[in-house]
């Protein structure tokens, strides 16, 4: 059955693919419990600011917490401020598989998709 929750309190949600490869990646760790998707806003890259995925066991107390379909991301607030009505979203295309974010705040982005910029 698909557990869908609501995005987090700006907006920032996340695809079913996002989601079930979230889930698959983590199953695939030893041990799981604990573990999950952190989704950070770096200032850098080509564009003024990446995004960085990673998997992390140290939930901060201030972290907003994203569900959907049995997934689990860690969000930090000030990130978050930056994915303002975004989706996480994975791709797998012939040219490779990876997360991207949709992001209705970012003016231009790289080629890579990690990269982005403000209006």
């Amino acid at each position: 059955m698909s557990q869908t929750m609501p995005p987090a309190p700006n907006g920032f949600s996340l695809s079913p693919s996002a989601a079930a490869r979230i889930v698959e990646i983590i199953s695939q760790q030893s041990p799981t419990e604990g573990l999950a998707l952190r989704v950070a806003v770096l200032a850098g890259g080509c564009n003024g600011f990446q995004y960085q995925f990673k998997l992390d066991r140290e939930r901060s107390d201030d972290d907003i917490i994203v569900r959907r379909d049995g997934a689990e991301v860690w969000v930090d607030p000030v990130s978050l401020d930056l994915l303002q009505g975004a989706e996480l979203e994975f791709v797998d295309k012939l040219m490779g598989a990876h997360f991207t974010v949709t992001n209705p705040n970012a003016s231009s982005s790289c080629g890579c998709g990690t990269s982005f910029s403000l209006a």
